[in-house]
């Protein structure tokens, strides 16, 4: 029998309007219902697991702040909003994988990975446990329509998490007299990126030889957050730069290794673009921007290819570009392209950037929360679950969670050695701090 949510509020909530991204998630999940349009994440949890009558109840508890996993889409297909759902129930949210045994732990983790939503759904929430008698797994995957990593890692805050939400970089508010100035920079920028994203569309090659089988894997890696932080510090960078200059690296070894051509790699990185006053929980409010990966670097003069493919070299490549973009300027514009661009443009510029002939990889980074639990459980491990887009190489999230940095990838099964990229990243990132970081 489905069980209510306990903590629904009594007085229904107004409706609250999606986001011009949010319709075109919509509009891009009704042109192609074959197409896995979910994100989401995985928490890793030490302790005996809860039964999944009290889990349920447990997560029905945590929904009073989080009122879109209560609602659905209505209002027609052209001005949908998000109304309170009154059929809402826990139990067709709420699920269970019982592993067989210490040996079915991967089959286990994967089914809930791969499961397909209940009818009317736009969330899931998965409990996986059997392997052994003290660990567990909490799967949360979300349609790309209701939310994006931001407000996903609010929803993990919310159920799981301790403490304050992690800082977020948002432009101060911006003074009425200097708009005219804000959308033209706006506007400069979205015409840059599209203008970058006509000249690769022309000559890009299809990037995988092999057929997809439509199933998901999921591999992890992880590094001290501080070696990150250590390496961006030694470079006037970020830790974010450490991270895609470490992956541009694996990406080389990988290519060589797998036999898989990589003469350009174009990951797609999505920004967070809320105003500092706007509500975390609801909807998309991202930004996508597509960077080049130097996987294969020019030599430097005098130096031969090995210097040119090195990883300050990679890593000083991919700052030249983030610089700008986490300027107050930039990040305003971005911020403003979001807020006032109509549907149409933010429809047809979503699609563009996704397609697998302008993009190769979806590069997502999230910082989670400083520690998490259920009860007398901890939690020991975070991974996102990106975004894999059919034609993509894979999805690959970097997570920030207590002391770790940890790596996901999300990549089809038919991948060739996609097993290896998480050790190749991890590689990666010890070759930029043995030549950044004074012993």
């Amino acid at each position: 029998m489905p069980v209510s949510d306990p903590s629904a509020p009594s007085v229904p909530l107004p409706g609250h309007p999606a986001h011009s991204v949010d319709r075109a998630f919509l509009r891009m999940e009704r042109r192609h219902p074959d197409v896995r349009w979910d994100a989401g994440g995985v928490a890793y949890l030490s302790g005996p697991p809860p039964g999944l009558a009290d889990f349920r109840a447990y997560v029905g508890s945590r929904l009073r702040r989080l009122p879109l996993h209560t609602s659905r889409i209505g209002g027609g297909t052209r001005r949908p909003r998000w109304l309170p759902d009154a059929a809402f129930t826990v139990d067709r949210h709420v699920h269970e994988v019982v592993a067989k045994g210490p040996e079915g732990w991967d089959a286990a983790l994967h089914t809930a990975l791969d499961a397909p939503f209940a009818p009317g759904a736009y969330w899931g929430i998965w409990l996986v446990h059997g392997h052994v008698p003290d660990e567990y797994a909490v799967c949360y995957r979300f349609h790309h329509v209701c939310q994006d990593g931001s407000a996903a890692a609010m929803t993990f805050r919310a159920i799981l998490g301790e403490g304050e939400p992690s800082d977020r970089p948002v432009p101060r508010k911006g003074r009425p007299a200097g708009l005219p100035r804000r959308m033209g920079t706006a506007v400069g920028l979205g015409t840059m990126f599209l203008a970058g994203s006509l000249a690769v569309r022309r000559r890009r090659p299809a990037v995988l030889p092999v057929a997809r089988t439509g199933e998901r894997r999921l591999t992890r890696g992880r590094v001290p957050a501080d070696a990150l932080r250590r390496i961006a510090e030694a470079h006037g960078g970020s830790a974010h730069d450490v991270h895609l200059a470490a992956l541009a690296g694996a990406l080389s070894v990988w290519s060589a290794r797998s036999g898989v051509p990589l003469p350009r790699v174009t990951a797609l990185l999505p920004v967070d673009a809320r105003r500092p006053d706007e509500e975390q929980t609801w909807g998309n409010r991202c930004f996508a921007l597509p960077l080049e990966l130097p996987v294969r670097t020019a030599p430097t003069r005098g130096t031969g290819h090995r210097a040119g493919d090195s990883p300050l070299r990679r890593l000083e490549h991919v700052m030249a570009t983030t610089r700008r973009l986490r300027g107050e300027r930039w990040r305003q514009a971005i911020q403003d392209l979001v807020q006032y661009m109509p549907d149409r443009p933010t429809a047809w510029y979503m699609r563009r950037m996704l397609s697998p002939r302008v993009t190769d990889v979806m590069a997502t980074s999230m910082p989670v929360a400083d520690k998490g639990g259920l009860g007398n459980s901890r939690v020991t491990g975070v991974a996102l679950l990106p975004l894999l887009v059919p034609g993509h190489l894979f999805g690959v999230g970097l997570s920030y969670f207590g002391e770790w940095a940890e790596t996901s990838f999300v990549a089809d099964r038919a991948l060739p050695l996609g097993d290896l990229l998480p050790e190749l990243w991890e590689q990666a990132v010890g070759e930029l701090e043995a030549v950044s970081v004074p012993v």
